[in-house]
């Protein structure tokens, strides 16, 4: 295992807890809706993962912010929709709880969709 994918993996439960955490202090001391609740946190982890991809997982800061972002931007847009969308099929289809489906529908796009992009592409 890379010290790259470790880290990765460090920044994701980073990002995560700030994700759940936006998502929970939405639902459940607001009351918003949990599919904004969740693209709420989804916003603020994504947030927090550029800036850990960018400074201590890919350590690219030795090029343009600009470029970097734009690509996170389309690669995060997807995640955006992939878990709002995920998130409210699971909950409202499978009938189980808005913060099991969060986990769920975050397990499958981090580990199939995130990592191998912001890899690959975003912070080539």
């Amino acid at each position: 295992m890379s010290t790259t994918f470790i880290k990765a993996q460090a920044s994701s439960i980073i990002s995560t807890f700030f994700d759940f955490l936006t998502t929970i202090v939405c639902k459940e001391f607001f009351g918003v809706w949990y599919v904004a609740a969740s693209f709420a946190g989804t916003f603020v982890g994504g947030v927090t993962n550029f800036a850990l991809g960018r400074r201590w997982v890919f350590d690219g800061r030795d090029k343009k912010v600009h470029a970097q972002l734009i690509k996170y931007l389309i690669i995060w847009g997807g995640n955006m929709l992939l878990t709002t969308f995920g998130v409210f099929v699971v909950t409202h289809y499978c009938g189980i709880s808005y913060f099991i489906s969060k986990i769920i529908v975050a397990v499958v796009v981090g580990v199939g969709y995130n990592y191998m992009l912001q890899k690959k592409f975003v912070f080539a």
